[in-house]
């Protein structure tokens, strides 16, 4: 895929400009978005994406839009479980319900740029190693299990991670918040405040999730830009979907086992992948393993948005099967 230098400059504009129409319209004044509020953004920031994907389609073919759409899809729903942790983060720092808004957009800044870091490191060991694909599916492998193992439940509590027990070491911090201010003086003192913690708390998490959603994109495609759109696409409109779904996370019951599924085709495509680019010698004389064909792109797509559809549909499923029963449940107590 050849991708001109002005292309780049042109997507990265177009990002930035996104990011400045949410720093300036929606998060300069603070409140609590409404739920038609989130819902057009939300759907405006998919129609972005999704013109995006069709302009990729028209100029570089069908082969690289379905990646890209591959791509976007497996990190849009990947996303919707980082979701769980922003409210449990949200939750653990009784962040203000209008200041809510700024917390996830600078957070989900801070993430954006981490990631794009990894992106780079990626495709940099990617083009000079080509053994790391063993690495990555048998990584997707295993978080796959371990994610289908975790069932239906999701943590209850948050621990606080590395970088932020850091943060917390070497700066003083105020035990309430200023307002929106990320930083206070005190006696002449400078302090930072909780929401300077909390949005380090939103993109350091963030980039705990990039630890297996980076790889898992490597393995729909290969291409640095298309990577690097569809990471930044997702990211983008978690602000809004937060917002949009926040009442219906507890809902998608059967989330783990989709996205566990998801994440092990994509492990045993990489798997595939680096047999058929083997050059490891321990591995059939360091000679190409073709025996199983490579998994094509319209599979993949294929297999994502139907593992998506059932897992949604079974939850929905599941919850309002479960809401009757404790209704019956509640009218039996009351007849006895």
């Amino acid at each position: 895929m050849d991708v001109a230098p002005w292309v780049w400059i042109v997507t990265v504009a177009i990002i930035l400009a996104m990011l400045a129409v949410d720093y300036v319209g929606h998060v300069r004044t603070p409140h609590t978005p409404t739920l038609k509020e989130s819902a057009l953004w939300s759907a405006a920031y998919v129609a972005v994406a999704v013109v995006f994907g069709v302009i990729v389609w028209i100029v570089w073919g069908g082969t690289y839009g379905g990646e890209y759409f591959a791509g976007y899809i497996t990190e849009k729903s990947l996303s919707v479980d980082n979701l769980f942790v922003f409210v449990l983060i949200m939750t653990s720092f009784r962040v203000p319900r209008e200041h809510q808004q700024r917390v996830l957009l600078i957070g989900i800044t801070i993430a954006l740029v981490l990631r794009t870091v990894f992106i780079v490191a990626g495709a940099a060991i990617i083009a000079n190693f080509a053994w790391v694909f063993y690495l990555f599916g048998a990584f997707l492998i295993w978080t796959a299990i371990a994610q289908a193992r975790s069932g239906t439940g999701h943590d209850e509590e948050w621990n606080e991670n590395g970088v932020l027990r850091l943060t917390r070491r070497l700066f003083p911090t105020t035990d309430t918040y200023v307002g929106s201010k990320m930083t206070t003086k005190i006696d002449g003192r400078r302090y930072i405040t909780p929401m300077l913690i909390v949005m380090v708390a939103i993109g350091s998490a963030d980039l705990l999730f990039a630890v297996d959603s980076i790889p898992a994109i490597f393995g729909l495609t290969q291409e640095t830009y298309l990577v690097f759109a569809a990471n930044a696409f997702s990211l983008l409109g978690l602000r809004q979907l937060y917002f949009l779904v926040d009442g219906l996370l507890d809902r998608l019951v059967f989330l783990n086992y989709g996205l566990a599924a998801i994440l092990g085709f994509i492990g045993i495509k990489l798997v595939i992948h680096a047999l058929h680019t083997n050059e490891l010698p321990f591995i059939n004389g360091g000679q190409h393993v073709e025996a199983i064909p490579e998994i094509s792109t319209a599979v993949s797509l294929t297999f994502i948005i139907v593992v998506l559809a059932i897992t949604t549909v079974a939850s929905l499923a599941r919850d309002r099967h479960d809401r009757r029963a404790k209704i019956a449940v509640g009218e039996s107590s009351k007849t006895e």
